[in-house]
C-alpha cells in the first residue's frame, strides 16, 4: 500500500489546560477536520500512518496532545521527531492565557486541574506552564484566549485554518490595549501611542471609546495623528511581504495607550481599515476598551 504521495495536513494542538482547547478543538470539527482529543503522544506516528493510508478519505486532522497525557506527555517530542522522519509534515498550535484567567476558569466551571495532586491550583497552573516552555518555544502559533470570548477564538480559528486559509497570505490582528494591564502575551509588533493628545482628561470624552465618533473625531484632529498613522503604514507595508517570504502566517499587532479605551482603539480602527486595502486577512480587537479607568494626574 502507497502513503507517501497522499498530502494531509496534522494540526497538533495543545497549551494550557483552561486556555480554550476543548472550544478550538470543536471549531476545527466544524471547519471539517478529523478530531482525536487526548492522543497519547506514542501513538502519533502511528496514527499518522493510519491516515495516509490510499483508502482513507482523511485530508485534514487535528490532534489535542497536553498534558493530561501524564508520563506519556514526555513522549511527544521523540513523537514529532518520529513525524519528520516519515515526511509527515505537521504545525502545533499553542493556546495559553494568564495565570490570573485560568485561576478564574477553574474556579468559575469547578473543574479539577490535570495536575490536581500537585498542590494548590496556583501552584498546578505555574507548574504546567513551566512543563510545556519547550513545546511553547517550538510553536508555531501562539494564541493568547486572556480577552477572548468564544465567538472571537471562533473567528481567529476560522481565520487561521478555514476553507479560505490558503488565500490569503498572512493574517493580522490589530490589537488595542491599555499598558496599566500589561502588553498583550501573543503581540510580535507592539507600538506606544501615548504621546498623543488624551481624550480621558475631556470631560465630555472620558466615559467615551475611541469607538464613538466623538473620540475618533478628536484624536484624528491633531496633525501627528495622521502624520504618525502614514509613517506606521509605510513601515507595515515594507515589513509585511518579508514576514510572508519567511513564512509567517499569523501577525498581530499591538497598539496601547494608557488605559486601551481611547486612543489605541482610535489607531486600531484606522490602521485596520489601511490594511484591508492589501491582500491580507485583518481582525481588529479592543483588549480592554470595556474596562472603565478612575480619573487621575496625566502620566503621559
Amino acid at each position: 500500500m502507497n502513503t507517501k504521495n497522499k498530502e494531509i495536513s496534522f494540526l497538533i494542538i495543545t497549551g494550557l489546560s483552561g486556555a480554550g482547547k476543548t472550544h478550538t478543538i470543536r471549531n476545527l470539527e466544524d471547519l471539517g477536520y478529523f478530531c482525536v482529543d487526548n492522543l497519547p503522544p506514542v501513538l502519533l506516528p502511528r496514527f499518522a500512518e493510519l491516515c495516509v493510508q490510499d483508502d482513507s478519505v482523511i485530508e485534514k486532522v487535528a490532534i489535542v496532545i497536553d498534558i493530561r497525557g501524564g508520563r506519556f506527555f514526555n513522549d511527544l517530542f521523540e513523537a514529532l521527531d518520529n513525524l519528520r522522519e516519515q515526511g509527515r509534515p505537521y504545525e502545533i498550535l499553542f493556546l495559553e492565557a494568564s495565570t490570573e484567567v485560568l485561576v478564574k476558569r477553574f474556579k468559575e466551571t469547578r473543574r479539577r486541574h490535570p495536575l490536581s495532586n500537585q498542590g494548590p491550583l496556583l501552584e498546578e497552573i505555574l507548574l504546567e506552564r513551566k512543563r510545556m516552555e519547550n513545546l511553547r518555544e517550538i510553536a508555531n502559533k501562539i494564541i493568547d484566549t486572556s480577552e477572548l470570548l468564544p465567538k472571537e477564538l471562533r473567528t481567529q480559528i476560522e481565520d487561521l485554518y478555514g476553507p479560505n486559509n490558503d488565500k490569503v497570505k498572512l493574517h493580522i490582528t490589530v490589537m488595542s490595549f491599555g499598558y496599566k494591564y500589561g502588553i498583550p502575551l501573543d503581540a510580535d509588533l507592539v507600538v506606544d501611542v501615548r504621546f498623543l493628545p488624551n481624550p480621558f482628561y475631556v470631560d465630555s470624552l472620558r466615559n467615551m471609546t475611541g469607538c464613538d465618533k466623538e473620540v475618533d473625531d478628536y484624536v484624528k484632529e491633531f496633525p501627528i495623528t495622521e502624520e504618525f498613522l502614514q509613517k506606521y503604514y509605510e513601515l507595515l507595508t515594507f515589513l509585511l511581504p518579508h514576514y510572508v517570504k519567511e513564512g509567517k502566517t499569523h501577525l498581530v499587532i499591538a497598539i496601547g495607550c494608557t488605559g486601551g479605551r481611547h486612543r489605541s482603539v482610535v489607531l486600531a480602527n484606522q490602521l485596520g481599515e489601511r490594511l484591508l486595502s492589501q491582500e491580507y486577512s485583518v481582525m481588529v480587537r479592543h483588549r480592554d476598551i470595556s474596562k472603565k479607568e478612575k480619573k487621575e494626574k496625566p502620566r503621559w
